[in-house]
């Protein structure tokens, strides 16, 4: 952190673009900042140091970053800077903080793994190469839970990620360090990436908007693979406009990805504004996310006066069904555990990452060196997936939960038929407490109960944060879901609904502990 910029830069105080209110950089959204360059209210290098500055005082308490790339963003500031605005860019000199699961050319990706602590890639990922293309500037690389596997961001090799709301709680995960970093103010946007919820979930708990694309909507190129069938990568924003200005940049068909769909891309932000409101929306409630056995208090009353508020704003709320998700965390975790076992079976100390050098046979270089390099966690989903692969039982259970999983894309694909979209709770529960779940597997892949259904489907879904909990004062997060590729009508809907949803304050646990 040594030759970081002076502290008080980041108070360089400029008018927001509103009003003439005096406004620090760190407190601008994407569009704002954007402004604010564009008209030369900042300089790049202004903008990139107030987010170093804003890193250094939030970082000790939080553990958001595993690598912060100081040098190379201002001077990656100062080249944009001596270049002038450019319109034509739409993130030009917007700093941001990607997950740790993205190749960086020349950087560390980690994937929050001791079994990668020293890979440098020689490439960047497809979605960071648009980001820069774009005029984005790099300030660092987010902690996770190792390798995408976990809900908390508690399962990483270099520390827990802390929530900015309240510092004993987590953050989620496993896109837990770009959602505490956005939600701390130390850039205006991140990327993460969702298997099971892994955005909107974090982005739930954090008061953040967060987005997950259909799958395919987005290249894979560079992202670290988890669960194949299952990753996506997405934007975690301050609001639903800055969600479509990202979601923008990085779609799109990409060759050097097989999955990613060769369709054309709409200008999400010049549609975004089409609907004055709600009327003529159907919005599907399905029974299973709103039993109130199986929320908690303060959710299940914040989520219903969200959905009251829909009513008001014009949309009618249609009830329906979706059986099958009972069986989505069952199915879920099986196939993709299959697919993490596969995935990581590159990862055997010889061509790359962490290698034992005191073994004395291959067998053995192989053994100490997954289980040195992989976590707990890590091995306990590889050991899984192995099991319900291997001969005798991959009809009894991998086959099964493929065949679960088309029934719960088929209800999904059906239940839209009636309504343009479907609504549910991000999470059963606020941002639990470090340490809470840990020692139970089970109740910390129930966290996902209400995320990883949409995942099986490849359907696209957006959080929003509705408010805070009347208990615990934590954010609580609605999540909307779309038929698939349309994600303009899910972020339109939710941006006439974030205009009628309270304004969430600042975080209050950065805040107390500063105090």
């Amino acid at each position: 952190m040594s030759g970081l910029p002076e502290a008080g830069l980041t108070h360089k105080r400029i008018n927001a673009m509103d009003d003439s209110r005096p406004c620090e950089i760190t407190e601008f959204n994407l569009t704002g900042l954007r402004r604010a360059l564009l008209e030369k209210r900042c300089s790049v290098r202004e903008a990139v140091q107030a987010s170093l500055v804003r890193i250094e005082r939030t970082e000790p308490r939080i553990n958001s970053l595993l690598h912060i790339c100081h040098d190379q963003a201002l001077l990656e500031a100062d080249r944009l800077d001596e270049l002038g605005p450019d319109p034509e860019r739409p993130l030009w000199g917007i700093p941001v903080i990607v997950k740790d699961v993205l190749t960086t050319r020349g950087l560390p990706t980690t994937c929050g793994s001791r079994m990668l602590k020293d890979f440098v890639p020689f490439y960047d990922s497809e979605a960071v190469g648009r980001l820069k293309r774009a005029g984005a500037v790099l300030v660092g690389k987010a902690n996770m839970d190792e390798f995408a596997m976990g809900s908390s961001n508690e399962n990483s090799a270099f520390g827990p990620t802390r929530n900015p709301w309240d510092l004993n709680r987590v953050p989620g995960g496993s896109s837990g360090g770009p959602a505490a970093g956005t939600a701390a103010g130390q850039t205006t946007f991140s990327l993460g990436t969702d298997t099971g919820g892994s955005i909107r979930q974090p982005a739930g708990f954090c008061g953040l908007v967060g987005l997950k694309p259909t799958y395919g909507r987005v290249s894979r190129f560079g992202l670290v693979a988890y669960g194949s069938s299952l990753d996506q990568i997405g934007p975690l924003t301050r609001n639903v406009e800055d969600a479509a200005h990202i979601l923008r940049v990085i779609a799109g068909h990409d060759p050097k990805d097989s999955t990613s769909a060769p369709l054309p891309v709409p200008d999400y932000p010049g549609e975004l504004d089409k609907l004055g409101d709600l009327k003529g929306i159907k919005l599907g409630v399905p029974e299973e996310y709103f039993a109130k056995e199986g929320l908690d208090r303060e959710v299940f009353e914040r989520c219903s006066r969200t959905l009251d508020l829909v009513r008001e704003l014009g949309a009618e709320t249609v009830p329906l069904s979706l059986p099958s998700s009972q069986y989505a965390i069952a199915a879920y975790y099986i196939i993709v555990m299959a697919e993490a076992s596969s995935n990581l079976a590159r990862y055997d100390g010889v061509r790359y990452g962490f290698r034992d050098t005191e073994a004395k046979d291959l067998m053995e270089m192989y053994v100490k060196s997954r289980s040195q390099g992989f976590g707990p966690e890590v091995q306990r989903r590889i050991i899984l997936g192995t099991y319900v692969l291997s001969a005798g039982y991959y009809d009894a259970y991998y086959r099964k939960a493929a065949q679960v999983r088309r029934l719960i894309r088929d209800e999904y694909l059906q239940a839209l038929t009636s309504c343009d979209l479907i609504c549910a709770p991000v999470a059963p529960t606020t941002a639990f407490r470090l340490g809470e779940k840990t020692d139970d597997p089970l109740q910390m892949y129930l966290t996902d109960v209400f995320t990883n259904p949409l995942n099986l489907t490849g359907l696209p879904g957006l959080c929003l944060p509705c408010g805070l909990g009347a208990e615990s004062g934590m954010p609580v997060g609605f999540q909307l879901f779309a038929q698939e590729f349309e994600e303009s009508r899910l972020l339109q809907v939710g941006r006439v609904l974030e205009q009628a949803l309270p304004v969430l304050p600042k975080p209050r646990g950065l805040e107390e502990s500063e105090e």
